[in-house]
């Protein structure tokens, strides 16, 4: 099931625009606010984000160059603002896509359809290209490719936040090593400003979920009780 994220303070858009994607199929989660937004972003790994520009925290095209500068995510705006300033001025910081209210569900749908596959088309061009470089090298089961921001696990591409990717780095630089969740916090503040212990606790059950063989029993992520968490090389 794909996802889709709504960033929009009026309710009733909201609820509309989430009640018509989730009969066609798509999973959702709403925010009314540019800081709650950010967070979804990076905890529920969108495959699409639609952003209102007039926000009660933050300015849309701000929140939208703070989006992009961290992930690739499509972003189609969403917006009275009809002007062509303003589509100009949200392309430029990194939108995808700029549909005016109001606008036809059926265009709005066919418009997230088109926007995700091209970004799997892409993500598929890219792990191709990163596949067959990771054959040769370490036989470890779990690698990163920090140029291209991609996690190997045991021979396979997997799709992260960025979150996600900073603490595997950060765990994969220092196995052995007890990180508490104040530390991983600082890790992830930069991009993540409203980050918190739960936070990272998903981000660890979603970590689990991805590398490990059974998340339940977890061999490389791994809990230290009443510190926070270590990664351990599994041969």
């Amino acid at each position: 099931m794909y996802k889709v994220l709504v960033i929009e303070d009026d309710v009733m858009m909201s609820d509309m625009l989430s009640m018509y994607l989730t009969g066609e199929g798509y999973g959702i989660r709403q925010a009314v606010d540019g800081a709650s937004g950010l967070m979804l972003v990076d905890t529920f790994d969108p495959d699409v984000v639609l952003l209102d520009l007039m926000l009660p925290d933050c300015d849309g095209t701000e929140l939208c160059q703070t989006i992009r500068r961290h992930s690739s995510v499509p972003i189609m705006i969403v917006s009275m603002k009809s002007e062509v300033s303003e589509r100009v001025g949200a392309l430029r910081a990194g939108a995808d896509d700029y549909l005016c209210k109001p606008f036809s569900m059926h265009e709005l749908s066919a418009r997230v359809e088109a926007l995700i596959r091209r970004s799997k088309q892409m993500q598929r061009k890219a792990w191709e290209a990163a596949a067959p470089a990771s054959e040769h090298g370490s036989e470890e089961p779990i690698r990163l490719d920090t140029e291209r921001r991609l996690l190997l696990v045991r021979g396979t591409l997997v799709e992260t936040t960025f979150s996600e990717f900073e603490l595997m780095k950060l765990f994969l630089s220092n196995p052995g090593k007890v990180f508490s969740r104040e530390d991983l916090i600082n890790a992830i503040r930069g991009y993540d400003s409203f980050v918190t212990d739960r936070a990272i606790d998903v981000h660890i059950v979603n970590l689990r979920r991805k590398v490990e063989v059974n998340p339940k029993e977890p061999k490389y992520i791994r809990t230290v009780w009443g510190v926070g968490y270590k990664y351990v090389n599994v041969s």
